[in-house]
């Protein structure tokens, strides 16, 4: 499936065929909590999952708006055009990895919502915003070791494995595309 991406200049409008992206709210955090439910790859991401999955959406969500506030990218909205459902967040992440700075492609979607190439089609989308307004060569994803969706993802989107690292104590497979 090829990706139709509308690449606007203003990051929190993108849009593809199926998709459209916002800035998070506070009022997202009861739908994103939907994440964290009956969902096996929350073994790949470093929550404390003794919270309840609406600390953890809240937490997730706070991260991003303080992201928005000082003036740097994040995580977007994902949203079906069709009816406004919020199906996962997608988005660029300054990232300084080794010394270097980074921007990361990075996707999550609620567990409704897999095998639909909705991940695809956020990451393809975010990574063109990237490659057309970001003053950078590479984007890179950083992917759990084992996390087999988000590698077929990453793949996907033209990346292919760079290096493992360690990124926040856990084990990572850096997966890169150059413009």
């Amino acid at each position: 499936m090829a990706v139709k991406c509308n690449i606007n200049m203003d990051y929190f409008q993108q849009e593809t065929e199926r998709l459209h992206f916002r800035k998070l709210t506070e009022n997202d955090i009861f739908s994103w909590a939907e994440f964290f439910v009956n969902n096996d790859r929350l073994q790949f991401f470093n929550f404390d999952l003794s919270k309840s999955k609406e600390t953890l959406a809240e937490e997730w969500i706070q991260l991003q708006l303080n992201r928005y506030k000082n003036g740097q990218y994040g995580h977007l909205a994902a949203e079906l055009k069709t009816d406004g459902t919020l199906i996962g967040l997608s988005g660029i992440l300054p990232r300084n990895l080794e010394g270097q700075q980074e921007y990361e492609v990075a996707y999550s979607l609620k567990p409704a919502y897999w095998g639909k190439g909705y991940g695809t089609e956020m990451a393809t989308c975010i990574k063109n915003f990237g490659f057309k307004n970001l003053d950078t060569k590479r984007l890179i994803s950083m992917i759990s070791i084992g996390n087999k969706a988000s590698i077929h993802v990453a793949q996907k989107n033209g990346m292919s494995l760079l290096f493992n690292t360690q990124y926040q104590g856990e084990e990572v497979h850096v997966y890169g595309v150059t413009h």
